[in-house]
Order: structure tokens, then C-alpha cells, then sequence
């Protein structure tokens, strides 16, 4: 579950900016569905989706990239890299101290029922600062905390009393370009395992990124995960009776290498290739005319039913295991009828029990006045003065019951729309 997202000096944005999925307690008229209670003490509630609107260039790609760059270094850092390699941080170079400053992200989630919070700060040379909390209780316990000092140029270690396990073996491992946590579940840290593991379901699909249909493959295997894509496909008005997933082995005989490939080169490639398995997906259809059936193959459909065959998978793990999936520009892959009927699934309780969640960015305007989402599952991104990405909320204008929200929008009561100059 995710509470909280933020992001300092990376790419278009320059000041921390914060993405809250935290429900507002003032908004309780409509819309119950959206929200959903938590584990944790308290009356802390969340939003199963958020939407951002901006115009282009304005950041809104650049905020996914932000928790996408997060993702990645957590999962890969221990593992990807040597001393003394440059970490690709992209900071904001509108400034003059965007090169010299330290790029920061933050991140509040819950899982298995703990809430935690946990960041990180880098340069191109070095994580220069690296904490988490976390809260099995009502209070918080500081596990562990690493900073760089600049002026000794010596690293500063915290390992809190409620932390175990082998702290100084995961310390001495972990180099000025990797992160500790990453080290340590590595080297089987068990209580940094669930950290680890949000990081690891977090789904994130980026601007101009087709979706793989891979996991979706690989879950159609199962009869009942299969019955479910070919449910959800119907949902989503793509008529189709089954679907079939046929397995064949490659063989040498069937690789074909260019001649100009090196020898060297093309026997690892011959050798990585011979007897792997290929899984073909099948759409089964019944004749118009007859109780006989056809087949299709995947790469023989529309665009449009490939695409919502892709995103089958990783939406049917939202919804049955509570997945946090994050989409730029949901419009560029569906007809705005089928982003409502995705969010009518995912705010539905029936249909959305595990309360996974979807962030995702869209110019589909239409959406704002569908009554599907409420005030502060809205927000905006656009760009200041200084050319940095600043975004915002629609609940911080606090609109009226039933204001025309689209309409506001497209006159710029609530900002982010682009500035075209016209010539005559």
C-alpha cells in the first residue's frame, strides 16, 4: 500500500514535491468506495487510485520516472555496479546548484501490515544519506541510518536497538554507490525482506513503454488465472470464447545468424537459444456461421486487444493482490471508456478487496466530471517560474459540490493547462 511518494531535485523538479494517497477526512460525501481502511492504528486511509493531469513537459513523466529511478536502485544496486561507478541520478539543471546538490526520494508504504518510511540522497559518486523507519507499533523505531560527511569524508553509521541481525558484516559490503538495504537483503536480512519486497511487486509502466504481455502469458498457464484474463478481456468488450497458450522448443536447426556475426558471438548466441521454450498465445473464437471455433494468434489482433491483453495481468494482480501500479499516460493505451471501466474496478469492493492501487497519468479530461473520482484523487503538475515541476492537489482550491470540474480545468481555474502563443 502506498502512502506517500516524494521526490527532491531530480529531472524537471527542483524543490521536494509530494504525491499523497492519504484520503482526506473533510471529502466523505461521495465516492466511499475509493478509500479503503488500513492496518494501521489510527484512522489512516487511503485512496485505491490517483490521477495527475499537466500539459506536456510539465513533469508528470518525470515524477513516474522519479519512483521508477527509485525502484531500480533499490532492486539492483547491490547487485549492478563496481567502486567508483557514476549513479545516473538526472539532477535539475536549471539551476546552479541542482549539479552540486544531492538528488533525494522518500517513500511511505505499508506491508504485511507494518507502515514504513524510507529514502534515500545521491550524488553522481556516492549515496550521501540512506535511512527507514519503521512503525510495527504506534510508534516509530529507527532501524538504520547512514550519512556521508563531506568534511571528513567519512560515512556515518545508526543502527537502531529494534534493528538485527548482521549489521557490520551488511555494513563493511556496502559500497559508496549501492545502497545499504539492498546489501542486506542480499546477504539475508530477514527483517528487511518486506521492505525489499514492496519494491520488487511495485508495477511501473512509462511513458511510451508497451506493456509485456509475459506475465500475462505466464499466468494464462493456469486454467482459473486464465478463465480470469478472458473475463477481464470481456469486460473490457473484447469478445473472445478461450485462450490457449501453446508451448514449442526451439531448436538449432530453426536459429538463423547473420554470417557477419563474429564466431565467438554467434555460438553463445546458438548455444542460449538451442531447446528454449517459446509459449505462443492463441484466441479462441466460435464461427458465426457453425459451433466450430477458430484461432487466432496474439500478434494477429488489434493493437487495442493486445494491449488490454498486456495489462490483463498486472491488473488482475492489482485487484487480487494488492499490487501498486503506477501507468504514464493511461490515454495513449485506452479509449477513455475503458479507463472509467478500469477504475470502476478498481474502487469496487467486490472486485478490489486486496485495495490494490493505480497512479497514472492522463490528458483525458473527461474523466473529471464522470463522478468516478473524488476532489483529492486529482492532481496537477505544471511548471513555475523557475522552469521546475510543481505539483499540487485539485482539493487545494476547494472546489464546490458539484462544480464543473473538467470545464474549470480547460479555462485554467485549477492551472496546469499549456500556454500556446497564437501568430497571426
Amino acid at each position: 500500500m502506498l502512502i506517500e511518494f516524494s521526490v527532491k531535485n531530480y529531472k524537471s523538479v527542483w524543490e521536494e514535491q509530494r504525491l499523497n494517497m492519504a484520503a482526506a477526512n473533510a471529502i466523505k460525501d461521495i465516492q466511499n468506495g475509493n478509500v479503503f481502511d488500513t492496518p494501521i492504528n489510527g484512522s489512516l486511509k487511503l485512496l485505491k487510485s490517483a490521477v495527475i493531469y499537466g500539459p506536456n513537459g510539465a513533469g508528470k513523466s518525470n515524477l513516474i520516472s522519479a519512483l521508477g529511478f527509485m525502484q531500480r536502485f533499490v532492486l539492483e544496486s547491490s547487485r549492478h555496479g563496481q567502486n567508483g561507478e557514476t549513479i545516473n541520478r538526472s539532477p535539475f539543471r536549471l539551476n546552479s546548484q541542482g549539479l552540486s546538490q544531492p538528488t533525494e526520494f522518500e517513500i511511505f508504504f505499508i506491508q504485511d501490515g507494518v507502515r514504513y518510511q524510507y529514502g534515500f540522497a545521491c550524488n553522481e559518486s556516492r549515496v550521501t544519506g540512506e535511512w527507514l523507519l519503521a512503525y510495527p507499533e504506534s510508534r516509530p523505531q529507527r532501524w538504520f541510518e547512514r550519512s556521508f560527511d563531506f568534511q571528513t569524508g567519512e560515512e556515518v553509521w545508526y543502527f537502531g536497538n529494534k534493528f538485527t541481525g548482521n549489521k557490520k558484516t551488511w555494513k563493511e559490503n556496502t559500497r559508496p554507490n549501492a545502497l545499504f538495504l539492498s546489501v542486506a537483503v542480499q546477504l539475508n536480512s530477514e527483517q528487511l525482506k518486506p521492505v525489499f519486497a514492496w519494491f520488487k511487486k511495485l508495477v511501473i509502466i512509462g511513458h511510451g513503454v508497451n506493456v509485456d504481455p509475459g506475465f500475462t502469458i505466464e499466468q494464462c498457464e493456469k486454467e482459473a488465472a486464465r478463465n480470469a484474463v478472458r473475463a477481464f478481456m470481456k469486460g473490457a468488450d473484447i469478445d473472445v470464447d478461450g485462450i490457449r497458450i501453446k508451448t514449442s522448443k526451439l531448436s538449432a536447426d530453426e536459429i538463423k545468424i547473420p554470417d557477419n556475426v563474429p564466431g565467438e558471438l554467434k555460438k553463445k548466441i546458438m548455444t542460449d537459444l538451442d531447446g528454449k521454450v517459446l509459449k505462443q498465445v492463441e484466441f479462441i473464437h466460435k464461427m458465426n456461421n457453425s459451433e466450430q471455433t477458430t484461432s487466432f494468434k496474439l500478434e494477429e489482433a488489434s493493437d487495442g486487444t493486445q494491449k488490454i491483453f498486456a495489462y490483463a495481468g498486472p491488473w488482475l494482480e492489482l485487484l487480487t493482490n494488492g499490487r501498486v501500479v503506477i501507468v504514464d499516460e493511461l490515454n495513449n493505451s485506452f479509449h477513455p471508456h475503458m479507463i472509467r471501466f478500469l477504475l470502476q474496478m478498481i474502487h469496487d469492493h467486490v472486485s478490489n478487496k486486496a485495495n490494490g492501487q493505480l497512479v497514472f497519468s492522463t490528458h483525458d479530461t473527461s474523466i473529471l466530471d464522470s463522478k468516478i473520482l473524488r476532489r483529492d484523487q486529482i492532481w496537477f503538475v505544471e511548471k513555475d517560474n523557475e522552469h521546475a515541476t510543481q505539483l499540487y492537489s485539485l482539493s487545494d482550491f476547494h472546489p464546490r459540490k458539484g462544480e464543473a470540474l473538467e470545464k474549470g480545468y480547460l479555462q485554467g481555474r485549477y492551472g496546469a493547462l499549456p500556454y500556446i502563443a497564437m501568430k497571426v
